[in-house]
């Protein structure tokens, strides 16, 4: 089956399903803020409307300048992308015929965009980085490794000294750690790595400002790396590769503190009734700390079944095909409002009893 790459867009998993596509349904499959945009963000939309007339700051700077004050580094260590798809995408291209090692199960995009330029993909689990002595052998031929965490898509987050042993181990051999951090905004203690960035010249953090304000057709995402390593990359990046309202809203959602915070309590309490509801009614659930965890019922192996029920009543989730090591045994779910997260519950209900 041609099953899609992405979440979002539910038209095209009801092509793959053969399933009429209906005018009413709930989108699980896109892990963005089930509050919505903010209205501080949807003002500023408004009022930088006419800056669309002129050519944007090719730089970035004032927003550039913003991230680094934040995360306490240098400027010139900061890339802005258009979405860190963009970065991605450029980092594939900075790696072009390297040897790149990938933790699975993991966002696709990192394996894409190697293969697209003839890297050398090999893969780990997660689970290997537990016990990383065979893992870290291999840093000698190897050039990167992708690291997603929070992970996507089962929301769990690595032990920290896990990720310090890999980050000592990379560094002997050069081997640069790029960790997506796409999600660690929807964490409660908001742990990141980036404050490391000034002991490993080898560490790229990867990071999207879509997800937490709900922005993802503007598409805005940004990267944190030792300067030099910067400009690199930068000389992948088209000319003016972030617009005018993108960068306005760029500085604007690093301000929104409060709105962060309503956000995690939200995710928070939804995320006890969910898992709730599913211990009390045999489903398994991913042990994740964000805003999407991984659902099975444990009476199938694949899902399938489930998925197409489910759809079919208007709730789509995110199919796992192409997630290597989850091969359709999983279907994974955003944590959207308490209305959309009822109607879940009722429908996984009435699956329960007809079978």
């Amino acid at each position: 089956m041609n099953w899609p790459k992405h979440g979002s867009n539910p038209q095209f998993l009801y092509r793959a399903l053969n399933q009429e596509y209906p005018s009413n349904f709930i989108d699980f499959s896109t892990n963005i803020n089930p509050l919505g945009m903010p209205e501080e963000i949807r003002n500023e939309l408004i009022i930088g409307i006419d800056e669309l007339e002129h050519y944007p700051d090719s730089t970035g700077i004032e927003l550039k300048n913003e991230i680094a004050k934040k995360e306490n580094i240098a400027t010139e260590g900061v890339l802005l992308g258009n979405g860190a798809a963009e970065i991605i995408t450029i980092i594939g291209r900075w790696l072009q015929g390297e040897q790149v090692l990938i933790c699975q199960p993991t966002f696709s995009e990192y394996e894409a965009s190697c293969l697209q330029n003839q890297c050398l993909v090999e893969y780990i689990s997660l689970d290997e980085l537990e016990t990383p002595s065979n893992v870290f052998e291999r840093f000698h031929s190897v050039r990167a490794i992708f690291l997603c965490n929070p992970n996507n898509p089962t929301g769990e987050v690595l032990e920290k000294d896990i990720i310090l042993n890999l980050l000592r181990e990379a560094k002997k051999t050069s081997t640069y750690v790029i960790i997506d951090e796409a999600f660690y905004d929807f964490l409660e203690d908001e742990h990141t790595y980036s404050i490391y960035l000034h002991e490993y010249s080898n560490l790229i953090i990867l990071r999207s400002l879509t997800k937490m304000y709900a922005i993802a057709g503007l598409r805005l995402g940004y990267a944190l790396m030792e300067g030099n390593l910067q400009e690199k990359l930068s000389a992948f990046l088209p000319h003016w590769n972030v617009n005018s309202l993108a960068l306005r809203t760029g500085r604007i959602a690093l301000t929104l503190d409060e709105f962060t915070e309503e956000t995690r309590k939200h995710i928070l309490k939804e995320k006890k009734r969910l898992f709730y509801y599913f211990d009390q009614n045999g489903y398994q659930y991913s042990l994740s700390r964000v805003n999407y965890y991984l659902l099975r019922d444990p009476s199938m192996d694949e899902q399938t079944e489930l998925l197409n029920y489910l759809t079919a009543q208007g709730i789509v989730p995110r199919h796992t095909f192409n997630f290597p090591g989850l091969n359709g045994r999983w279907l994974r779910f955003a944590i959207k409002t308490e209305s959309e997260n009822n109607r879940l519950m009722e429908v996984l209900q009435t699956w329960k009893d007809r079978r």
